[in-house]
């Protein structure tokens, strides 16, 4: 691959992360400080069925997921090290935007308590896609940067 876009992909890497990581540490945090998104979070839950021990862990994930995504970039990380968080915070993201999808899609759920108040999953559908291509970029920069993690392929011979 070319330096230029070896840069490109590192970039665009670093960029999506921020962003998903402002993104979720900042919903996070609002869920405990404003009362009115908090509000709407417990109504999403309670009217999509999940425990109800799901809205503290909604939270924390989400808190969680955003500390990870920015970690990596306010810290001297080796690239390996760098990648594995960026893949952790990618995996937890996915898993959320999961569960985001699925409580959009209850009945149940009224578009009012939303964010923007939309009801089809547009918006998880839209950070699931960001977080996929963060994986992927996270998963081919690894692949670079620590050829060690990379898989070997084992010639077979036709005998």
């Amino acid at each position: 691959m070319s330096h230029d876009k070896s840069q490109l992909f590192r970039s665009a890497k670093k960029r999506l992360s921020l962003f998903l990581g402002l993104l979720m540490f900042t919903f996070g945090f609002l869920k405990f400080v404003n009362p009115t998104i908090d509000g709407w979070f417990h109504m999403q839950i309670q009217q999509s069925h999940l425990p109800h021990s799901a809205i503290l862990m909604g939270k924390i994930a989400e808190l969680t997921t955003g500390i990870l995504f920015l970690l990596p970039w306010f810290g001297l990380w080796r690239a390996k090290w760098k990648g594995r968080i960026l893949l952790t915070a990618c995996s937890s993201l996915f898993v959320e935007m999961l569960v985001a999808a699925y409580v959009h899609l209850q009945p149940g759920v009224a578009p009012e308590v939303l964010p923007l108040g939309i009801k089809p999953p547009v918006i998880p559908v839209f950070v699931l896609l960001l977080d996929v291509m963060v994986a992927i970029l996270v998963w081919r920069d690894s692949r670079i940067t620590c050829p060690e993690n990379a898989p070997e392929f084992v010639a077979r011979s036709n005998s």
